[in-house]
């Protein structure tokens, strides 16, 4: 499991969880992500590049590059001369551009082209600038389509390895995570291709999710603070600060850009209940649009309205718009927006559209609750999970408080943005420059 994804250095690391220790069932292919948990390793977009011929293609304005592995790859005059990377095009210190658009012939073309003696692409252009482009350089930002699809595939790592009630949770050490750069990738790496990591050993005290997230960078601030406690509650102002079961959901569905990453940290377990269930909202997305493609075009076609009220960190009156399903332009799904306890009663929809959307809401949420879908675990004291919360709903079976022994689970957000960063420099320090380059 995991033998291209994460393998670990470290003695015990990538344990399976002991209650989801079934094997994964085969799954339906999806149009999207992978159907194993043994994710592809990452593409060779470079690959010791050599240039055999360069020549300009005037009539087309284009460069062709012909390399030493009989390949072709064509470039762009205009798109040559934005990116020239000479130190007064580029501020080398920051790899950001200084050449300014209102300064960039956009018909520009080239009065030579030529091979340095190193193997450089030289092109001087008509105002006698000159421009120098490395072959590891070009090659990794060939305009061909699976070139392309490779560059994407190694920047924002999109693939996904779907999975069902049959996943065994990647689990570490909280402490490798913490100081061995190999730990903390094998995390990183795992928490984006599954959805879910669970690591093991934390300290029984508050504290560690914010260790964790310096691990990182920094900790996502919302109206219920940098970290919050998840205990009964008197006058709870969240339905998690009860000892009620909750439904499969994600967080935060009442901001347009909900927290991306989520930390829970268990500190203390109730005696009886309060077990943990997640399930893939990727994958029940793929299932929905491949049996109930109505349904998933009214979930991704629809905006809801999510509302959230009270005061915690500060007050706060929170609203927002979301499709429960989020696809890009190539209709990948990107994140599933849904918790039925902020679902507003405000429904800002024609008339017409009411009852389907109610009918294929259903359809969804009875998709995901199917046990087939569903991974139950429970947390034990020192155990921190952390997961994908654009992709994973999670819920809580309801539990009995008792006086000396209340629930405790303390919790925090990141986004992916910050995650993602960690990682490629996570990456490029493990395996370097030729698995992380500069972006």
């Amino acid at each position: 499991m995991f033998s291209s994804l994460a393998r670990c250095a470290s003695r015990g690391a990538l344990q399976v969880l002991k209650g989801a220790s079934r094997t994964c069932r085969p799954v339906v292919v999806p149009c999207f992500g992978h159907q194993t948990l043994a994710a592809a390793p990452l593409p060779a977009v470079g690959g010791g590049a050599g240039v055999r011929q360069a020549r300009a293609r005037d009539h087309e304005r284009l460069l062709q590059v012909e390399w030493d592995d009989g390949s072709c790859s064509l470039y762009p005059f205009t798109w040559l001369r934005d990116n020239c990377q000479c130190p007064l095009c580029t501020l080398q210190s920051a790899q950001a551009r200084s050449l300014l658009l209102t300064d960039l012939d956009v018909h520009t073309g080239v009065d030579q082209v030529q091979l340095t003696e190193n193997n450089k692409v030289s092109i001087t252009w008509p105002d006698q600038h000159s421009s120098e482009f490395e072959p590891e350089w070009l090659k990794k930002r060939c305009f061909s389509p699976a070139a392309r699809q490779a560059r994407q595939e190694e920047l924002f790592l999109n693939e996904r390895d779907f999975w069902d009630s049959g996943l065994q949770i990647p689990t570490l050490n909280f402490e490798e995570v913490l100081h061995d750069d190999k730990a903390a990738l094998d995390w990183l790496m795992a928490l984006r291709r599954v959805g879910i990591v669970y690591l093991k050993g934390a300290p029984l005290e508050q504290g560690q999710v914010a260790r964790l997230s310096q691990r990182i960078g920094y900790l996502r601030l919302t109206f219920y603070g940098h970290t919050w406690q998840v205990q009964d509650k008197t006058m709870a102002n969240n339905v998690a600060y009860t000892s009620g079961r909750l439904s499969l959901h994600t967080d935060y569905p009442a901001l347009h850009h909900p927290p991306g990453v989520q930390f829970l940290h268990c500190l203390q377990q109730a005696q009886q209940g309060g077990e943990s269930e997640v399930v893939d909202g990727f994958h029940m997305a793929e299932l929905l649009r491949k049996d109930h493609p109505d349904a998933f075009n009214t979930l991704t076609s629809l905006r809801v309205d999510f509302t959230d009220t009270g005061s915690d960190y500060c007050d706060f009156s929170v609203q927002s718009k979301n499709r429960i399903i989020d696809v890009d332009s190539e209709g990948r799904v990107v994140r599933i927006n849904y918790n039925n306890a902020t679902r507003d009663s405000t429904l800002d929809l024609p008339l017409d559209q009411v009852q389907p959307f109610y009918c294929s809401l259903k359809t969804f949420v009875e998709l995901m609750n199917q046990p087939e879908n569903v991974v139950t675990y429970r947390m034990e004291p020192g155990d921190l999970v952390t997961f994908d919360n654009w992709r994973l709903l999670h819920g809580r079976r309801s539990y009995q408080s008792q006086n000396g022994n209340l629930r405790h689970l303390e919790g925090a957000y990141l986004d992916w943005d910050e995650v993602m960063s960690r990682l490629r420099i996570l990456r490029k320090a493990v395996h370097g420059d030729s698995e992380c380059p500069n972006l």
